[in-house]
């Protein structure tokens, strides 16, 4: 599994109808609203890079309208008490 945390700013008038559009993607488990420099939080939880960078590089900026900005980090190992494939259904 490969997990993707994106950081999204966002035009604020567009705020709900971003965290709508950017949740209705396949992959994006959890947005979040935060603040700070960003604001939102994009979780994506995918089988490989290929389809992150489908997510991030593709879909966020050319089909959701009112992202101006992102960020993307790349897991490189998960910690958890639980199975995070089996939970997202990435098996």
């Amino acid at each position: 599994m490969v997990t993707g945390i994106v950081l999204i700013n966002v035009e604020r008038h567009l705020l709900q109808e971003v965290i709508k559009d950017v949740l209705a993607l396949d992959g994006v488990t959890e947005v979040y609203s935060v603040a700070g420099e960003y604001d939102l939080v994009a979780m994506v939880r995918v089988k490989d890079n290929a389809k992150l960078s489908e997510i991030v590089a593709d879909k966020m900026p050319h089909q959701v309208k009112g992202i101006v900005h992102t960020k993307t980090l790349i897991t490189l190992t998960a910690h958890s008490d639980i199975d995070l494939e089996s939970v997202f259904n990435l098996k």
